[in-house]
């Protein structure tokens, strides 16, 4: 006998594809309103901090709750700079890394085997918890910097401990002090990364997390959902696609080719915002800011351009430039590598993870959630010789 259950509407009602708008957590990290376009990481707009604060000190507000003091400060940058020399042994693992891989996977799997350096830290014991959360911030950069250097075969550059996460980065990059200006954008684009409520890759985390894995693995997990082109891998697509227009005055030819082909367009549309992501406007800001000490740029004019289009044809439906349209072009524009610009949000998202996994742990509750059946039951079992 064999019976089957066809979906039917009743047999499905309850099912929200992608758990949109289903509450995962209650959480007092980062708050969104996307039909004001309101960003904030506890109860701090993100224009402010872009503005007024540095990612070190943002990275202890998501962790702790509060801002730190001038003393904590101090004692939490050096903490970092303590920690930012890999392990030989590490070191060796990236070097025996294929070149051609993405540094997307290179970091992934970095952050796994850093964990077989340090112990699992006991989620009841705080110090050994904020130790691992340091450990993982000082070294993420560090991981990127080193599989950057090893791809290209460039010597390594040591981390300076007189340096900013942002400043160091670029300078075990590219082998330069950045000037400070440099410097700065770095460290705005980290604080604009660095939590986004429950994105794709914060929920991998949190279900990790729950399963009460160490922050090492629950952080590998984490930059694993990140690296998709619909989530973190996004950056990198926008700028492909601007390259693939010739100029501003082709926006209109080529804009109108993709809509007529029911194509997405890259950067523009966010599952929460409805209008400009307010990363967007800040880091357009910026970009405005590199160009003029730096030049401009075509692929700058095309970007400004193909918003201006898009928003005569599709503003009106809640579709605007997400934080993914003009951050490539400004990590462009800075030198980096196209394929470095998801890590670049991994280095500034993994403070985000941590101050969620922390969350987690302090009223912990393994993630199972249920599913609708529409399979086929009561099967009977075909013989291997009737099988057609």
């Amino acid at each position: 006998m064999t019976t089957t259950t066809p979906p039917t509407s009743d047999s499905t009602k309850g099912y929200v594809p992608g758990l949109a708008g289903i509450p995962a957590a209650i959480s007092s990290i980062s708050y969104i309103d996307g039909n004001l376009g309101i960003l904030e990481y506890r109860g701090y707009r993100i224009e402010t901090l872009a503005a007024k604060s540095n990612f070190e000190e943002v990275c202890w507000l998501l962790m702790k709750g509060h801002m730190p003091t001038r003393m904590q400060l101090e004692s939490f940058r050096a903490h970092l700079a303590k920690h930012r020399q890999l392990p030989e042994r590490m070191v060796k693992i990236l070097e025996a890394m294929p070149g051609a891989g993405h540094p997307m996977a290179a970091l992934q799997a970095g952050l796994a085997a850093l964990g077989m350096f340090n112990q699992k830290p006991d989620f009841r014991h705080p110090d050994e918890v904020e130790e691992a959360w340091v450990r993982i911030l000082a070294a993420t950069p560090v991981i990127i910097a080193t599989f950057e250097r090893m791809r290209t075969g460039k010597d390594l550059v040591a981390p300076d401990p007189e340096l900013n996460t942002a400043a160091n980065f670029l300078w075990m990059i590219t082998g330069q002090k950045p000037d400070e200006f440099a410097a700065h954008v770095m460290d705005v684009a980290l604080i604009l990364h660095a939590d986004h409520e429950m994105n794709a890759s914060t929920f991998a985390a949190r279900v990790v997390g729950a399963t009460e894995a160490d922050p090492y693995t629950v952080c590998s997990s984490a930059i694993g959902a990140l690296t998709g082109p619909l989530h973190g891998g996004a950056n990198e697509e926008v700028l492909n696609q601007l390259r693939e227009i010739p100029g501003p005055e082709h926006v209109v030819t080529w804009l109108d080719a993709k809509l007529a082909a029911k194509a997405k367009i890259m950067g523009f549309g966010h599952r929460v915002y409805k209008v400009k992501d307010p990363r967007s406007s800040i880091l357009q800001g910026l970009a405005t800011q590199l160009f003029a000490k730096l030049g401009s740029t075509p692929l700058y004019d095309t970007a400004v351009e193909l918003e201006k289009e898009m928003a005569k044809r599709v503003g009106t439906k809640g579709i605007a430039p997400n934080v993914d349209f003009y951050s490539g072009i400004v990590y462009s524009k800075l030198g980096i590598q196209t394929d470095l610009f998801t890590p670049l949000f991994g280095i500034s998202r993994v403070a985000g993870y941590l101050a969620h996994l922390r969350e987690q742990m302090q009223d912990n509750k393994l993630f199972r959630p249920g599913q609708i059946y529409v399979g086929a039951h009561e099967l009977e079992y075909p013989e291997l010789r009737t099988r057609g």
